[in-house]
């Protein structure tokens, strides 16, 4: 198995290297952050990408948005994303699009170094391996959040929304076409059950939902 590892702990990133090593895999790159990921894939065409989720130079959201990028141009392509804590709001995003060739464990889990190794041979073969505190935690969040289906994008849309814009000034703020807003506020009305209606205002209607939470 040829593995892309993406951590800016130089400590982390050095032991995932060895340990790797250890079972028999071989780690083609091993980058500091998440800014040379996809031309490193296009390089080495790995059988999977193990990277974190926050990384330099912002330490928010830039592995996991080089992995959402990576695996829009690439179908599937497995990726394994390591966290210090279970981040619901990206975690439901990839989970929704498709979990197969997904992983998302704890950083803690490493310590179970068979079982991490296990997740990630599981994630390269097509499989997934979700750690329980994430699906814990997002089940806990679906039963109380009536929003906890959304994307980022269409929960940044829904906001736009309740600020009273329009389609256009929309597609504006997110530098998208205005098909691309229509689409996000069709996928917002069905996973908030607002079917059409000659009594309600559905945007109305998934605005105050908005508000409410």
């Amino acid at each position: 198995m040829r593995v892309v590892i993406a951590e800016d702990s130089v400590l982390l990133r050095e032991g995932l290297t060895r340990l790797l090593t250890e079972f028999g895999h071989e780690v083609v790159a091993a980058l500091p952050d998440a800014t040379g990921l996809l031309p490193t894939v296009d390089e080495h065409e790995p059988d999977v990408v193990v990277t974190d989720v926050r990384m330099p130079p912002t330490n928010r959201d830039e592995g996991v948005r080089a992995a959402i990028d990576l695996r829009a141009v690439r179908t599937g392509f497995p990726v394994v994303l390591l966290s210090q804590y279970v981040e619901e709001r990206y975690a439901t995003e990839l989970i929704a699009a498709d979990a197969s060739g997904l992983g998302y464990l704890l950083k803690e889990r490493v310590a179970d170094v068979r079982s991490f190794v296990e997740a990630v041979e599981r994630v390269a073969g097509g499989g997934t391996a979700i750690d329980p505190e994430v699906v814990s935690q997002l089940l806990v969040r679906s039963r109380k959040d009536p929003l906890a289906g959304l994307t980022p994008r269409e929960t940044e849309t829904l906001g736009l929304m309740a600020e009273g814009r329009s389609n256009a000034a929309i597609a504006a703020a997110l530098v998208v076409g205005e098909g691309a807003v229509e689409k996000h506020i069709s996928s917002i009305f069905s996973k908030l059950n607002l079917e059409p209606s000659d009594t309600d205002h559905r945007r109305v209607m998934a605005v105050l939902t908005y508000l409410r939470r």
